[in-house]
């Protein structure tokens, strides 16, 4: 079936937002809503970006603005008597106003318990964006009291799927971090598997069976640009960008069986990594690019083994249960994400890669396709809830999570991008 191709169709199957958990441990902070000036728009206010933000990494629990017994916008009209009487350790207040196409926000973040301001900052977006506007004030908010940089301005790709007409109506797309601002980037008949963002996060690489055969393809999300990477005899799966985005990893089976190939993105000459009578596949690059995991039953059954870029013998590291698949490394290297069967069900663990302890961070039952924020703090995976495929996000901890379920229709294989450079 012809896969009908669009460089940005209008947002629709918007996913939803549910928070189901937050930590234990969360950070108290008051998100004053923000003074306006001019036309500013009000269906995306700003500040409730930031809040909503906030909340759903699970770090932070903020104050509800009812309960606020001041609405200060400039750091000279905090009492902070006020803040500490409620609790509260972090303060942000600000002003946005409009000046033609473009919206100014002025924002202040003051500890309370200091007393002092640790953040004051203006900055600017288009009037057809504020979201963009209120996920930059999040990281910034964010970066400011952990020391980590904010993925709020990153973005999801991931596949739905509903019925329509009687058939299966696959569509690829891309969201920011809270689901909103959806564009489908590709619908097709056939299905869409395996989204891998460049490392720049500019473009994607995923699987298609348009033809009525599985064919890697890019596609840049500026210009909508499709180049078909790999169509050989038999498999093309897999893709996994190079962390300097002139190669990728792919699981191809046009020798006869599923092997793991490299392939110069510029002159599309392959590489064949892995050389073994049993199916290697879900190749995924160590942050250095020296090396790679990748899944193998190579022992009888799914396992992850890692092997260096430049060859070598493929070292298992996964032992303990049957089943151990879809690696993929934290942007420190530190830990390895997966999927992980224990008894009759398949969840999230995360391995320690100094000294191999496991955490299984997940207590749904059927948890696939883990994919990590490029902060290290989140992790996006699917699973299965009331009947359907919804996303879940929870902190690299296991210890939050909240709920990205589509509008209509199930939602699959979510990728998470790179910091836009």
């Amino acid at each position: 079936m012809l896969a009908l191709l669009a460089l940005a169709l209008p947002a629709q199957s918007e996913l939803l937002i549910r928070i189901t958990e937050g930590a234990d441990s969360a950070i108290p902070i008051a998100v004053v809503p923000f003074a306006k000036s001019g036309t500013v728009p009000g269906e995306d206010d700003i500040s409730q970006i930031v809040r909503d933000d906030l909340a759903m990494s699970g770090e932070f629990k903020t104050l509800p603005p009812e309960r606020m017994l001041s609405l200060p916008s400039r750091g000279e009209n905090v009492f902070y008597r006020d803040w500490n009487m409620l609790g509260q350790r972090y303060l942000l207040v600000g002003e946005t106003s409009r000046q033609g196409d473009n919206l100014t926000t002025r924002f202040e973040l003051f500890d309370v318990n200091r007393q002092q301001r640790i953040l004051g900052e203006t900055a600017n977006a288009p009037v057809s964006n504020p979201r963009a506007l209120g996920h930059y004030i999040s990281d910034k908010v964010y970066e400011a009291i952990t020391g980590i940089r904010g993925a709020f301005s990153t973005r999801l790709a991931y596949v739905t799927m509903e019925n329509a007409g009687g058939s299966p109506l696959y569509k690829l797309q891309v969201s920011d971090v809270d689901g909103k601002r959806a564009s489908v980037r590709l619908e097709s008949r056939e299905p869409i598997l395996s989204p891998a963002w460049s490392p720049d996060a500019r473009s994607l690489a995923y699987v298609s069976f348009e033809t009525g055969r599985p064919a890697i393809y890019t596609h840049e999300l500026a210009t909508g640009q499709r180049s078909r990477l790999a169509a050989f005899p038999g498999l093309n799966s897999a893709p996994a960008w190079s962390p300097d985005g002139r190669s990728m990893l792919m699981t191809l089976s046009k020798d006869g069986n599923a092997e793991i190939y490299r392939m110069d993105i510029a002159t599309r000459a392959l590489k064949r990594m892995t050389n073994h009578w049993s199916i290697d596949t879900e190749p995924n690059w160590h942050p250095d690019g020296k090396g790679f995991l990748f899944t193998s039953d190579r022992s009888g059954g799914p396992q992850i083994y890692r092997m260096e870029a430049d060859g070598g013998e493929a070292r298992r590291l996964t032992f303990g249960s049957r089943y151990n698949a879809r690696p993929r490394f934290g942007p420190d290297a530190k830990y390895m994400y997966y999927v992980h069967q224990r008894d009759s069900s398949w969840h999230i663990a995360r391995m320690n890669l100094d000294n191999g302890e496991e955490t299984v961070l997940t207590r749904t039952k059927l948890d696939e396709s883990p994919s990590v924020a490029p902060n290290g703090r989140m992790l996006i995976y699917a699973t299965q809830q009331g009947g359907q495929s919804v996303l879940t996000v929870i902190s690299a901890d296991g210890g939050a999570n909240y709920t990205l379920p589509a509008a209509s229709g199930d939602v699959r294989d979510p990728a998470w991008s790179p910091f836009v450079r």
